[in-house]
């Protein structure tokens, strides 16, 4: 383990987080998009996107060898990482009434995106609280590594 693992921890932690925001912030601007792409020749409104994350690949017997000292090649704590960035599709396109549309279908419905403006807003609060106590433990740890290097002088 090394002096600055934390500090990479925190920083993927820190990363993740930052594209959470970047994908939830595309989704807010996208509420209203009924043009996103082509699918058969027709235009489909903008899917709404998520991001996976995952803790960084150790499996736990790796994790109880380095805890118990018999060997093993995991670091305790190594941070995590994106692993995709996928469409909602289980969630239904809004159906909105507006026959002066160009969009409109033959009844005069008007299919929009599946983005959740307040679902998006929570998922953006949680992303924003995550990333807040990465960088708390980020200076925390800075704190400690600069006093232990005052220990030296």
């Amino acid at each position: 383990m090394t002096i600055f693992q934390s500090m990479d921890t925190t920083g993927s932690a820190l990363t993740a987080q930052r594209l959470r925001m970047d994908v939830i912030s595309s989704n807010m601007a996208n509420v209203d998009t009924t043009r996103a792409k082509k699918v058969n020749g027709e235009w489909v409104p903008y899917t709404r996107k998520t991001v996976s994350l995952v803790p960084k690949e150790n499996s736990f017997s790796n994790y109880l060898n380095v805890a118990m000292g018999s060997g093993g090649n995991a670091s305790v704590g190594n941070g995590v990482k994106v692993t995709s960035i996928n469409e909602d599709t289980k969630t239904p396109y809004k159906l909105v009434y507006d026959p002066t549309n160009p969009d409109a279908n033959k009844d005069g419905y008007v299919q929009t995106s599946n983005v959740d403006p307040l679902k998006e807003m929570v998922d953006l609060i949680s992303a924003t609280r995550s990333y807040e106590a990465n960088v708390t433990v980020f200076n925390a740890n800075k704190s400690m590594l600069s006093k232990a290097l005052e220990i030296g002088k």
